[in-house]
């Protein structure tokens, strides 16, 4: 493990799109020598969504055991409860063979979820979720903002999924799904305390300096044939046979196909924007997501413990020798 005690502490690697984390998190594994990865990510859990998701590639996994990607078909429903309960059984799997698990990921609700465990929210309801899911998704942002305009500022307009877990909460409870996250908001006192087994590291990133690698990575996504693997899912029954993006009226949304990239995709193949508008449609939707990745950020900062990168003022080659110290220095102490 060159040197490195094994870790006591479970490093979790969180930071925005395009941002470097998931090499980070190979660079590390490969400097212990005994670890591996587990996925953080609300779309790489889906079969097929490759290209878009940023799934790492094998030669980008560089031998490094990945786990939690690929593990539903397009047409399956995945929620975080389902993520963490996989991650924490994926993490004592890990830990029986006397190896260290790394979490990594930039779908920031799995990685409070996985530090802090989940708030107690009610279980889903088929037939709410059902009657929800035919109304005009305009007509349902309109109640949201009604009934919970703070999650309604959380939730991007177009995002039909999370709006509807939303006031089907709220239908449930009384209560805004806000509301029942306040417990997330306090880093000490009401709110949740962190496992005191995983330490969280996280990237920090202007968005002056990303936005650029956004944009470069949509058009390497391009490049590599995103366009196509789209087109292919779209076409395929799996992932709704060409149907238009909302479905069939009064099904519940296809949630893989909210993905960023095959969603804006998915417009153009029925018709409703040529493919350049589609692509730059990809690259804003794709900044507009890393702003919010930002703010789930900063309600992570106050987590006890938590290393922070810079990521503009640090070079890349000593984010992984940050990451050992912090490592060794818990192991040592």
């Amino acid at each position: 493990m060159h040197g490195v005690p094994r870790p006591i502490l479970i490093p979790v690697i969180a930071g925005p799109t395009a941002g470097g984390k998931s090499d980070l998190a190979v660079d590390v594994a490969i400097a212990l020598g005994n670890a591996e990865v587990i996925t953080a990510d609300a779309f790489q859990v889906f079969r097929g969504l490759d290209i878009g998701t940023a799934k790492p590639t094998i030669e980008e996994r560089r031998g490094i055991p990945h786990h939690l990607i690929d593990v539903v078909g397009p047409r399956d429903r995945f929620s975080v409860a389902d993520w963490l309960n996989l991650a924490e059984r994926a993490v004592i799997d890990i830990r029986a063979r006397v190896r260290t698990p790394i979490i990594v990921g930039g779908t920031h609700l799995y990685i409070k979820a996985f530090m802090e465990g989940l708030f107690d929210g009610p279980a889903p309801d088929p037939e709410l979720r059902a009657a929800l899911s035919a109304r005009p998704l305009a007509e349902l942002r309109a109640e949201l903002e009604r009934v919970d305009p703070k999650a309604a500022a959380r939730i991007h307009p177009n995002d039909a999924r999370r709006t509807i877990r939303a006031l089907e909460v709220f239908h449930q409870t009384g209560r805004g799904i806000s509301d029942h996250q306040k417990q997330w908001d306090t880093p000490s006192g009401t709110g949740f305390q962190p496992v005191s087994d995983r330490i969280l590291i996280g990237l920090d990133w202007p968005a002056e300096l990303l936005n650029p690698r956004i944009n470069a990575r949509v058009k390497s996504m391009i490049d590599r044939g995103l366009v196509e693997e789209a087109r292919a899912l779209w076409k395929s029954e799996a992932f709704g046979g060409g149907a238009p993006l909302r479905g069939v009226p009064g099904s519940p949304p296809n949630q893989s196909r909210e993905a960023l990239g095959y969603k804006q995709l998915i417009e153009h193949f029925g018709g409703r924007c040529t493919l350049e508008e589609a692509i730059e449609k990809i690259k804003i939707e794709t900044r507009r997501f890393a702003k919010n990745q930002r703010t789930w950020l900063k309600r992570l900062r106050p987590t006890p413990g938590s290393i922070w990168i810079d990521a503009e003022s640090t070079p890349r080659e000593e984010w992984c020798p940050i990451v050992l110290r912090v490592l060794e220095q818990a192991a040592r102490a």
